[in-house]
């Protein structure tokens, strides 16, 4: 009898066993391997997470610091590196920008004097950006206009390959300039840009060139183009030949009017950090643009320019009524615009260092 019962258990235990161990050996299994996955996923994804982190702090890293210019403290805020998003400037990101803005008077030898600043390799002056009415509507859309100049995101022909020192533009006191003065001030101040005012002494000049361009703007005599600039003595003496008639009556007004404008934007702008040119002193001795190169902290280059000048030699030749332009102001405080001319002093000046270089060697033979 305890031989069957024996028997039997051993059966039961027999015939149990392969029916219940496969199937929850494999669940076990199955369990653990899931749990052993589970934990291996969440270990990769924190060493993943972690490395990108750490490679984002590394691309900060290397980005960010810039060596400390040597400048003065008062030149701090005047300096820039500017992270464009129009393009990477890669080895010239910390190279220092400088900014600034020409602000003058149509006629008044800004489009010369630009020229003059855009053949400097490491200067980019990017034209009369506020002519377009659009970009002056308001002082927002001047602030984003001048947001994307300064950050050198303003692409054109005077855009820099090489690094970038200064950039800017040459702005008008007719365009929105005057109109928003106490915003464009604190913006200067505040964003550290420099002002350059370039102005004619010889108003009566500048007035014969703004009426003569606007003759040429209307006639087109150079083969049916209009050209506020040119760059050959030919065509100079096609623009020249169109004698203006100035009313004589409003001339002292509106040289008042002239003088007026001037006076009230360096008022306006005297808070800013500036300098004052005159376009007959920087055509005469050309040791202003030296001046101009140190103000913006660029290496002094010789600067060209390949425009000519238009209405040259003595007044009496451009203007049509020269008789009643001499009367009404003879006698006046204006008298001297009648018979200055920039060049004669010029020429006097190179008269007089032949003379003495012709001395020198005199006495030295």
């Amino acid at each position: 009898m305890a031989d069957n019962l024996c028997f039997l258990s051993k059966d039961s235990f027999i015939l149990k066993l392969p029916k219940k161990s496969p199937l929850v050996l494999r669940m076990v299994v199955l369990l653990f391997v899931m749990v052993c996955g589970v934990y291996i996923c969440s270990i990769c994804l924190r060493q993943i997470s972690t490395g990108s982190t750490s490679e984002f702090l590394n691309i900060g890293v290397i980005q960010k610091p810039c060596p400390e210019p040597n400048i003065e403290p008062w030149e701090i805020p005047f300096v820039h590196y500017p992270n464009p998003k129009t393009f990477s400037r890669v080895e010239c990101a910390c190279n220092p920008v400088r900014y600034f803005a020409i602000m003058s008077m149509q006629r008044s030898g800004s489009g010369w004097f630009e020229t003059l600043l855009n053949n400097h390799t490491n200067i980019s002056s990017n034209g009369e950006i506020f002519s377009v009415k659009v970009r002056r509507t308001n002082v927002s859309t001047i602030f984003e206009t001048l947001d994307k100049v300064y950050n050198l995101d303003w692409l054109n022909s005077a855009s820099k390959n090489e690094c970038t020192a200064a950039v800017g533009l040459k702005w008008m006191l007719n365009q929105g300039l005057m109109q928003h003065h106490k915003q464009i001030v604190e913006y200067f101040n505040t964003r550290g840009v420099s002002a350059i005012f370039l102005f004619r002494r010889n108003v009566l000049r500048r007035m014969i060139s703004i009426l003569a361009n606007s003759y040429d703007r209307e006639a087109k005599p150079l083969n049916g183009t209009h050209k506020s600039h040119v760059h050959s003595s030919h065509e100079a003496e096609i623009l020249a030949s169109y004698k203006p008639v100035i009313n004589a009556t409003l001339l002292i007004p509106n040289i008042r009017q002239v003088e007026e404008s001037t006076k009230k934007a360096l008022d306006y702008f005297k808070s800013t950090r500036h300098i004052i040119l005159y376009y007959e002193d920087v055509v005469k001795n050309r040791t202003k643009l030296d001046e101009v190169q140190e103000f913006l902290k660029v290496p002094k280059r010789e600067l060209s320019s390949r425009q000519v000048k238009i209405h040259k030699g003595s007044l009496s030749k451009h203007i049509q009524n020269w008789k009643d332009v001499e009367k009404a102001l003879n006698g006046t405080q204006y008298e001297s615009y009648l018979y200055g001319d920039y060049r004669r002093g010029l020429k006097l000046q190179i008269v007089e260092e032949i003379i003495f270089d012709h001395w020198d060697y005199v006495a030295c033979g």
